[in-house]
């Protein structure tokens, strides 16, 4: 009987591997975007660093909760098209498409009145002036960014994943190449520094779009989806289906992405220097969690193409799959924070710089404490790419609220000011939260399954 298990388990790694692979380096792509805007803002000035960061932790905050839509769209086409209804794949990725541009329409002005929110944040004056002006410009740059995510989606979601891979890819070389032109003026281009971030970022954002979009209407095996065919059409059955699966997908990402950015607030209530080295950290931790967020899409769309077909049994093997390696790397992960956790950290600022002396050391404690959630974090994202594979959502969305908001928030809080832990209590909040997450969330998948 263990020779077939075995087997069983190595076809099914296999396939998340094949799958999940390229949209493991097109979530590293998409997140590079960051890290090249930390590493060139760090080689600017400071404040622009903190403030840029700060600005960027907003966006994704905003951002994470429109991307529910667009996360909506994979489970349910991979499911639609196992069953082979190319009817409903066209009608939910479209209306994904219309609930994504109607969000980003009500978020703006969010973005354009940001500065004020920073300052009433208690964030330092320079800071909130600078990543005010960087959100007022980065904000134009949600609706493509969004409809971006929903056919990232769709595409994955029918196994058309290198093309996601490539397109990202792509914008990383564009994204370095306008920051170096914005950031710093060279070739007589305005020295914008934050702002010139927050431009290429939008640019970005719109090429990567259309790459996107042409290939998936003009591939002739795409074609008979008719994606675009009257899309002006509403389709409020549809639209309500994408709704209600989609909105506690974003509320659920907004819980945690929110305790993130609550920590950034607090780091920044403890000085500059405190901020930027938990920015430095937070952007090595979350490069490193992109992994676990490609295979969690790729047991997403396993999952649901084992329910499209109705295969119970290759719906559980095809999550050991995925739960296994996920963990594997969260293992390979510990390692290389004690080892180069110094050489990381010193990646991101200037050898001259003369806070580094300071950012250096705070940021190796913190990723430090960041090796003690890796199998949390990776636990707890593939515990909802795998419930959403399901189509369970309003559930794991309960679950993050109160896990990062009832548990890490206040945890975080208590040890980092009551009890005079700074920022290493902050971040020890953080391991709570994610630890009460993951362990209730895979409670409730494999209950269900």
């Amino acid at each position: 009987m263990s020779a077939p298990v075995q087997t069983g388990f190595l076809a099914n790694a296999r396939a998340v591997l094949v799958l999940g692979l390229p949209l493991v380096g097109s979530h590293v792509a998409q997140f590079l975007l960051h890290v090249t805007d930390t590493v060139m803002l760090g080689w600017y000035t400071v404040t622009d660093l903190a403030a840029g960061a700060l600005g960027a932790t907003v966006f994704f905050v905003i951002f994470t909760l429109g991307m529910g839509f667009a996360q909506a769209v994979m489970p349910m086409v991979a499911t639609a098209a196992a069953a082979g209804d190319d009817t409903e794949v066209r009608r939910v990725t479209r209306m994904g498409i219309w609930l994504s541009l109607a969000f980003a329409a009500v978020a703006l002005p969010l973005f354009l009145l940001s500065g004020s929110l920073l300052a009433a944040l208690g964030q330092e004056p320079d800071v909130a002036l600078v990543g005010g002006g960087y959100l007022s410009i980065v904000g134009f740059g949600l609706a493509p960014a969004l409809v971006a995510m929903v056919m990232k989606s769709y595409l994955a979601a029918l196994g058309r994943t290198q093309v996601v891979l490539w397109a990202t890819i792509a914008g990383v070389f564009v994204n370095i190449g306008v920051n170096w032109l914005l950031i710093f003026g060279n070739l007589g281009f305005p020295e914008m520094g934050a702002r010139g971030a927050a431009v290429a970022s939008v640019l970005v954002q719109i090429v990567t779009l259309v790459v996107l979009m042409v290939y998936a209407i003009s591939l002739p095996s795409l074609k008979h989806y008719q994606l675009l065919v009257r899309f002006w059409r509403p389709d409020w059955v549809a639209l309500r289906r994408v709704n209600a699966l989609g909105l506690p997908i974003g509320l659920a990402l907004l819980a945690e992405t929110g305790l993130f950015a609550a920590s950034a607030v607090m780091m920044g209530w403890l000085g500059k220097n405190t901020l930027a080295a938990h920015s430095i950290a937070l952007e090595i931790t979350a490069l490193f969690f992109m992994v676990h967020l490609g295979l969690s899409n790729a047991a997403t769309v396993m999952v649901g193409r084992a329910r499209g077909r109705g295969d119970v049994a290759a719906l559980r093997s095809g999550a050991l799959a995925a739960v296994v390696l996920s963990l594997g790397f969260a293992l390979a992960t510990i390692f290389v924070y004690w080892i180069f956790a110094e050489q990381m950290v010193g990646l991101f600022l200037k050898p001259d710089d003369p806070e580094r002396a300071a950012i250096i050391p705070l940021g190796v404690t913190l990723l430090m404490v960041a090796a003690l959630f890796q199998f949390a974090d990776s636990g707890q994202v593939m515990a909802m790419g795998l419930l959403r594979g399901i189509q369970d959502t309003k559930q794991p969305m309960v679950i993050a609220a109160v896990s990062y908001w009832l548990v890490g928030l206040p945890c975080g809080y208590g040890l980092g000011f009551l009890l005079g832990w700074e920022g290493v209590g902050i971040w020890l909040g953080l391991v709570m939260g994610l630890t009460t997450a993951a362990l209730a969330l895979h409670v409730r998948f494999w209950r269900a399954v």
